[in-house]
């Protein structure tokens, strides 16, 4: 597979006469989504092997990642070009990426849900006393009281957890970091862990802390499809993501006079700005409403 990508590389330089800086940040984008893409997916040994799917969950990652829209739509189009390139050489039979939209840039600020709705929407599984509802309970919990994101909340194995400290490991190697639990995200988790995994986990060589119900490790979409059961079972008419847990985490933080640098250690932002636009959501928020109103 990198042979290919290097072919195409060739191509670009000599054929088309791309910049040596072009060329450096196409390879840049091509190998970050085969390293993704096979450990995603250690099936895929071949660029046949590499589907819609995993494209879309790619560029979801992206996105939970903190990349602006500019930029995932860059990292398609790279994508695009390679796979037309690979359906010309016939190295695959079709081309995965012929349907694959780019991301609109968002005009809207994310959408913050209150403290009532995060209560009622983490209250929700409760009315489930079933392994899932258990499982369900401490996942929301672990959403909305930690900013994780969806990647690092479904990446997480047993042993990232520690019930005695009140904290969890997350995110990817060489940018792991400490997040503490709320008392009550620990107790939830603990009951989980007690009598929730065990019935759903069908192998004990199992490591991943929330699997799904056939015993293997909870996707990405699959949290997204049980987000928006919860949505609607509580009654909340926003919509509602797994990064939107993220983005209320991070202003109601702020709101409450949390160091910005402390909330960016906490979100595992790589840069300082990324974070600052949770400030001005939390500080827009706080402005008196010009029509009287509380906001």
């Amino acid at each position: 597979m990198e042979e290919h990508i290097r072919e195409f590389l060739e191509a670009l330089e000599k054929d088309k006469g791309y910049a040596r800086n072009t060329v450096q940040a196409y390879r840049n984008d091509l190998t970050q989504f085969l390293h993704f893409a096979q450990n995603e997916r250690p099936t895929v040994t071949q660029w046949n092997r590499v589907d819609k799917p995993l494209l879309l969950t790619f560029v979801m990652d992206l996105k939970e990642r903190g990349y602006t829209p500019s930029s995932v739509a860059r990292k398609i189009a790279v994508l695009k070009t390679f796979f037309h390139f690979l359906a010309e050489r016939r190295i695959i039979d079709g081309d995965p990426t012929a349907t694959l939209g780019s991301p609109r840039v968002e005009k809207r600020p994310p959408q913050i849900l209150s403290t009532d709705e995060i209560a009622r929407l983490i209250a929700a599984p409760a009315q489930n006393s079933t392994p899932k509802g258990f499982r369900d309970r401490a996942m929301l919990e672990l959403l909305a009281a930690s900013g994780m994101r969806v990647t690092e909340l479904t990446s997480l194995n047993v042993d990232d957890v520690n019930l005695q400290t009140q904290t969890v490991q997350a995110g990817r190697e060489g940018r792991r970091r400490v997040i503490p639990m709320q008392t009550r995200a620990a107790e939830v988790l603990a009951y989980y862990l007690q009598r929730g995994r065990p019935e759903l986990a069908t192998s004990a060589n199992e490591r991943a802390l929330f699997v799904n119900p056939h015993g293997g490790r909870l996707t990405r979409q699959g949290l997204w499809l049980i987000i928006k059961e919860y949505v609607r079972a509580a009654g909340i008419t926003l919509p509602v993501t797994p990064s939107t847990l993220r983005h209320s985490f991070a202003v109601h933080l702020l709101s409450h006079g949390a160091d910005l640098q402390d909330v960016q250690r906490l979100l595992g932002h790589a840069n300082l700005s990324t974070t600052q636009m949770y400030a001005r959501l939390a500080d827009a928020a706080a402005e008196p409403d010009p029509g009287g109103r509380s906001g």
